[in-house]
């Protein structure tokens, strides 16, 4: 019986690493794609509660922004910071890269006008200073502590229109102030990126009388955080970190572009024991890298409570089952 073959043709190994290569292409390109037109624009406001404030305290509703990054063209950007005036914060907190541009400092103050007449502080960060430029990727990486400046930029005319709208400078400043019934005593330094910062100039003790003690600061370099745990403050916020910016699924950030471990590249976490961090992942990104995956730029609403008097400390995101705080 003669038994009939059939031969199947093959795909070449050349073939083969040629469709590989252009289904990987394609979905790279998919991925810039979504990464620099759809994420990068998908602005959130995330909430959180935080049981920081002195037992007994009222609440207190804090608007956390940070690196808005804004250059005088981005009409989406601005249309969703100035909706933010809807929430009616309490208090608000800017920690610093407002600027992307020259001629951003109508664009910012124009985009924060509601904001701007509640009560509220900052401090600057390297892109208030000097402006963004081109750099090699890799260096977050290879060289997570290089530096490399662009021009300057207009910070003290941002600073002038902050404070003539009523926001304090904390830069290497201690104060203390009456926000929604409560006694809020706050301390701040200029950029630790930069290295900047002179913690010296507002060390001491946290005044134990106020209802919360608030340290601030641009990057979140454990150095500072260290300083502001050992002098009793409750809770420090900062930005800088971008939330890793390019985050991986079930992976977080790759990097924090500073010494902050990835863990904490955005949202509250405890520093220590007794002290509290939040870290925003910030609400723009640089001209030179327009684009963000797994991690949506942002603005958080935080609303403190106080703190128990037993137990362990739970921290509430809006939407999701508490999770406990892990200790540092």
């Amino acid at each position: 019986m003669a038994v009939a073959i059939r031969r199947t043709q093959t795909s070449s190994p050349v073939t083969i690493l040629k469709n590989t290569a252009a289904v990987g292409a394609g979905s790279l390109a998919a991925g810039i794609a979504y990464a620099s037109l759809i994420e990068r624009n998908a602005f959130t406001l995330r909430e959180v509660t935080m049981p920081v404030l002195s037992p007994g305290s009222s609440r207190l509703r804090v608007l956390h922004l940070s690196d808005i990054h804004m250059r005088p063209g981005q009409r989406r950007k601005q249309a969703w910071l100035r909706d933010l005036a809807r929430l009616e914060p309490d208090f608000i907190v800017n920690t610093g890269d407002n600027l992307a541009h020259p001629r951003a400092v109508p664009a910012v103050v124009q985009s924060l006008s509601e904001l701007l007449s509640v009560p509220g502080v900052f401090v600057f960060g390297s892109n208030d200073y000097f402006a963004p430029r081109l750099k090699n990727p890799l260096n977050y990486v290879t060289k997570p502590t290089h530096r490399s400046h662009g021009e300057p930029l207009p910070w003290q005319d941002l600073r002038a229109a902050f404070t003539e709208r009523g926001w304090l400078d904390m830069t290497h400043t201690r104060r203390e102030l009456d926000v929604a019934g409560l006694r809020i005593a706050l301390a701040g330094v200029d950029d630790p990126h930069l290295k900047r910062d002179r913690y010296d100039a507002i060390a001491g003790r946290a005044p134990e009388t106020a209802n919360l003690t608030l340290g601030v600061t641009h990057s979140p370099e454990p150095r500072v955080l260290d300083r502001f745990a050992a002098d009793g403050y409750q809770l420090v916020m900062a930005g800088h970190t971008h939330g890793g910016q390019l985050c991986l699924p079930f992976y977080g950030a790759i990097v924090t572009n500073c010494e902050l471990d990835r863990s904490r590249a955005k949202g509250a976490s405890q520093w220590g024991a007794d002290m509290a961090l939040h870290v925003s992942a910030g609400i723009g990104t640089s001209p030179f890298a327009p684009l963000r995956f797994c991690c949506r730029p942002e603005a958080t609403l935080l609303t403190l409570v106080a703190a128990p008097t037993g137990g362990r400390d739970v921290i509430t995101h809006a939407g999701q089952s508490p999770s406990t705080v892990a200790a540092r």
